[in-house]
């Protein structure tokens, strides 16, 4: 593997597991933190430069959507704890 893909590979492997940290169960979070892991072991030894760009092209497809889950649910947590929250069968 090239140097630039093995440093592409390293920080996208380290900000999804940063990314995952936002989530505030328990158990959604060690569940994220468990398969990035489990899927960047499996994949370690691929040397197709193809191959790894399919690879790290999914990665970033999958860290998107952490991210996005992540923001979904650090927003539902506000509302949920927001005091002002409208009550919708007034």
């Amino acid at each position: 593997m090239a140097a630039s893909s093995r440093a592409q590979v390293l920080d996208l492997y380290r900000a999804m597991l940063r990314e995952s940290k936002h989530f505030s169960a328990y158990n959604y979070r060690t569940y994220a933190v468990r398969r990035i892991r489990d899927a960047f072991r499996e994949n370690k030894n691929v040397k197709d430069p193809a191959e790894i760009q399919a690879l790290v092209n999914k990665a970033k497809r999958d860290l998107g959507i952490i991210r996005r889950q992540g923001l979904t649910d650090v927003l539902h947590s506000l509302l949920k704890s927001s005091p002002h929250r409208p009550n919708v069968f007034d």
